[in-house]
């Protein structure tokens, strides 16, 4: 098994490529086959399951709590608040929402979905008091700028946050002009959601492109699988892409073994180059 892996302080470690949950749940038809998906990535190695209250209105986390039957504690599970839930007693009726639609008595990690009109520091509370009623193990944020971070860095246990979920692709780098310099630097993972761009023109776009498709074949990988390889070389930072069929979990955890090379990278960023300024944070 590879060696890429993330840490989410000292009791966690996961592969870094696990697997998001976004658009499940919309369609009672497709939900054995995206359980199956899900369980068939536990047993691939994913075994870090993203989702949220958002997703299709709990639906999503119904999903996963079907696939977690079993083998819970195999899974390091995390969910997203929304931000008009993020404070005081709303925060905890979300999160017991969450628990039950899971099936689960505690998350692993729970984020703050977006910044909404709770103050950090109201959300920073809450999570903690979630931490000690034993609902949650760690907390995080997601689509947070780094604006925003140096804001919760300077709350009263802002330090705490286990991690920054945010947009993050081949043709989507903005987080390397500065947020991900940053992350780095305090030793805070980021999870890459989109990891190989939403559906639609840019997504064939990346799947099609030339050079991607030239090192996929050398590698004698998909286009997908090298977009995920990219993803994970940076340091710190996950993939948590969304599949829907075994076959495609299949493909995804393979992607943990392909190492690109220096000149690979090299031809990636001359196609899709690095940021030379600051870029607005991309948000879907």
């Amino acid at each position: 098994m590879t060696s890429k892996r993330i840490h989410f302080g000292h009791q966690a470690t996961v592969p870094a490529i696990g697997q998001g949950t976004w658009y499940m749940g919309e369609s009672r038809s497709q939900r054995a086959t995206e359980v199956a998906a899900l369980r068939a990535g536990v047993e691939q190695g994913l075994t870090l399951i993203d989702t949220a209250e958002m997703y299709a209105d709990g639906g999503a986390e119904e999903v996963v709590g079907d696939a977690l039957k079993g083998i819970r504690d195999q899974v390091f599970l995390v969910s997203k608040v929304y931000p008009w839930n993020a404070g005081g007693k709303k925060a905890i009726a979300a999160c017991e929402a969450s628990l039950r639609r899971l099936g689960t008595d505690h998350l692993d990690l729970y984020l703050l979905h977006w910044r909404g009109n709770y103050s950090l520091a109201e959300t920073v509370d809450v999570m903690e008091t979630l931490i000690a009623q034993g609902k949650i193990a760690r907390w995080g944020v997601s689509n947070l700028d780094i604006d925003d971070m140096h804001e919760l860095w300077q709350v009263d246990g802002g330090r705490q946050c286990a991690t920054n979920q945010v947009l993050y692709h081949l043709a989507s780098r903005g987080i390397e002009y500065d947020l991900l310099p940053w992350c780095q630097q305090q030793s805070l993972p980021v999870m890459a959601y989109c990891p190989l761009a939403q559906a639609g023109r840019l997504r064939n776009g990346l799947m099609n492109n030339a050079t991607v498709l030239d090192i996929a074949h050398a590698h004698n990988a998909s286009a997908a699988q090298i977009l995920l390889a990219w993803v994970i070389t940076h340091q710190g930072v996950m993939a948590i892409p969304k599949a829907s069929s075994v076959e495609h979990v299949k493909e995804n955890a393979a992607a943990l073994n392909i190492t690109l090379s220096a000149d690979e990278l090299a031809k990636l960023d001359r196609v899709f180059p690095a940021p030379q300024r600051k870029m607005p944070l991309d948000v879907v």
